[in-house]
């Protein structure tokens, strides 16, 4: 197994050579996004509307993170199931969305435009919230603030740890015999 460290934004030409399997560590500004941010999303991008970021080479994170107490900003950040996502996914990958992160299988539509878009898939650690909160370095509700830890929030993180699930070829973690 390799380990790379990958900084945002994450275009098409620093994941080309990743593998399934391989250890990701993420430095720099990523979304937040679950299933209400998600509708949000394609109904702007439906109305030619703005959104509220560039999803170009953008990396969307399925979590709600939950706020703490100061001085950390989250107590918890972890994955949510991404299959959640599916029947939304293909429209912001069309879009320029590049790299997701949850955990859990996807389906055969996403891995298909998956690779239509040289996007790739992540996952990290389900059950492990409260660590991986500890590498959001910054955080700030961007959009949708109505929906509490469904809004959309923009994440500073530092050597945020996940694995290939999914690369740009369609090989999966979740088919490997």
């Amino acid at each position: 197994m390799r380990e790379i460290y990958l900084k945002t934004p994450i275009t098409k030409e620093k994941i080309v050579d990743l593998k399934c399997g391989d250890k990701v560590n993420i430095t720099g500004t990523i979304y937040t996004g679950r299933d209400q941010a998600h509708r949000k999303i394609v109904e702007l991008l439906n109305a030619n509307e703005e959104l509220p970021f560039d999803l170009q080479d953008s990396t969307l994170y399925y979590t709600g993170p939950i706020l703490a107490k100061p001085p950390a900003l989250f107590s918890s950040a972890g994955p949510t199931t991404s299959s959640r996502m599916d029947r939304l996914t293909a429209k912001l990958l069309d879009n320029g969305l590049r790299c997701m992160i949850g955990k859990g299988p996807r389906s055969k539509a996403v891995v298909e435009s998956i690779i239509k878009n040289g996007a790739i898939y992540f996952s990290t650690i389900g059950g492990a919230g409260a660590f991986l909160a500890t590498k959001i370095k910054r955080g700030r509700v961007l959009a949708f603030p109505e929906l509490g830890t469904e809004a959309i929030y923009e994440l500073y993180v530092e050597e945020f740890p996940c694995y290939v699930a999914i690369d740009m070829k369609g090989n999966s973690l979740y088919e490997l015999r």
